[in-house]
């Protein structure tokens, strides 16, 4: 090639190069007017180690102090969920320096079983906001249940969607929550303890007591003149009243602690509480108890007759129901109790009034009774098409036969 043509090649990389160096030029001058301008508060910076996001001070440097002295962590995501902004509290919350933080994916700090969730949350739902349990990882691989509450964001000017995040620490609130479980697992062991001390007194005094006046009221008739037919007729009433106070009272004392519970099993217990109901009540009850589950530990049997006697009451008070369903068996690893019936049922969140004027608690105390006992409830009502009330008790390690002999009965169900 002549020097000529060298000279117009030369000529136009350099051109080339002046243009480049124009544009990247035009480009820095826009970036420091917008940052002047306020309109940037973060600029990410590409390195070896990733994306590095710094934050700067602009127009809304008063919010960001605000943010910065939250309890809670406070994040802006990206649309692929990489962390643009986090405030100190986050990075506290993690264990980590905040330059460790910012610039990083959000789900490298979850659990793996709840980084599918975070996915769907940010991109699978259709709510404007959305809140969900997680557990963090923070440093020396310690584990943080938090609360994740996610906001869509729109950006001004662009078609992509970013997200804010507010994450709180549910660390003392689970502490909390565990501390009132345990009281209200010891106050529900204490009730029954009274159930079957009330119980017990009820049977062995009051009831003999009324045994013993029913039987000097029948000799006294025998004993009368076949002429004293007014004071006969008296006292066949007062003996009638007598022997209704002893049916009550017996009741009332097998109502406090079923003894067919604790000698025979849930099964029988079961029957023998659906019949004395559909007598009581004129509803119908149609009941499944097949195959008849292993006995369980006594409080867990307790909490399955409480929740079957309370379903019943509520279906009586309630439901204005024509019939009724009772399943029990062993779905799993639980015993599995289901109540249903054909009634008016009851909008979710707002349950009928009970007897205290608030029918939440009586729902509440099931849930609570259930899960002392490590097991669930679920409740499915609908207006106009019943409720069904399920309660599910995990069955003890080894199955039947680690309880078979628990009361020294060997009784089974």
């Amino acid at each position: 090639m002549n020097p000529r043509g060298r000279r117009r090649v030369s000529r136009a990389a350099s051109s080339r190069v002046l243009t480049k160096l124009h544009a990247r030029l035009d480009e820095a001058e826009q970036t420091l007017s917008a940052i002047r301008s306020g309109g940037v508060d973060a600029l990410v910076v590409g390195s070896d180690e990733g994306p590095r996001v710094y934050t700067l001070e602009g127009a809304d440097h008063v919010y960001r102090v605000l943010i910065e002295t939250m309890n809670e962590g406070a994040l802006i995501l990206s649309a692929d969920a990489l962390i643009l902004y986090a405030n100190q509290r986050f990075a506290t919350m993690l264990m980590r320096p905040l330059a460790r933080v910012m610039g990083h994916p959000f789900h490298q700090f979850l659990s793996k079983g709840d980084r599918g969730a975070l996915k769907s949350l940010l991109h699978g739902t259709a709510n404007p906001s959305s809140t969900i349990q997680v557990v963090l990882q923070a440093a020396n691989r310690l584990r943080i249940p938090a609360q994740v509450s996610v906001q869509h964001l729109e950006r001004a000017g662009s078609d992509s969607a970013a997200f804010s995040m507010v994450v709180t620490d549910m660390t003392e609130a689970r502490r909390s929550e565990t501390l009132l479980r345990s009281l209200s697992h010891r106050l529900m062991q204490g009730q029954e303890v009274d159930r079957r001390r009330l119980a017990g007194e009820l049977h062995d005094r009051a009831s003999q007591i009324l045994g013993a006046l029913l039987i000097r009221l029948r000799v006294l008739a025998d004993q009368l003149p076949g002429r004293s037919r007014a004071l006969r007729t008296d006292l066949a009433g007062i003996t009638e009243l007598v022997g209704k106070t002893a049916e009550i009272v017996e009741g009332i004392s097998r109502n406090l602690r079923p003894s067919v519970l604790e000698i025979l099993g849930l099964v029988p217990a079961v029957h023998a509480t659906v019949e004395e109901f559909a007598k009581r009540t004129g509803i119908s009850v149609n009941v499944a108890c097949a195959p008849p589950p292993p006995r369980l530990s006594e409080e867990a049997e307790m909490a399955l007759y409480r929740t079957l006697e309370e379903s019943l009451k509520n279906v009586e008070r309630h439901a204005d129901a024509r019939h009724a369903t009772v399943k029990l068996g062993k779905r799993g690893a639980a015993v599995r109790l289901v109540i249903g019936d054909d009634g008016v049922g009851f909008e979710p969140g707002h349950p009928p009034a009970g007897g205290n004027g608030n029918g939440k608690l009586g729902l509440i105390a099931l849930r609570e009774r259930v899960a002392s006992v490590g097991g669930a409830l679920r409740i499915r009502s609908t207006r106009e098409n019943g409720t069904e009330i399920e309660a599910l008790v995990p069955l003890p390690r080894g199955g039947a036969r680690a309880l078979h002999d628990r009361r020294g009965r060997g009784s089974r169900g």
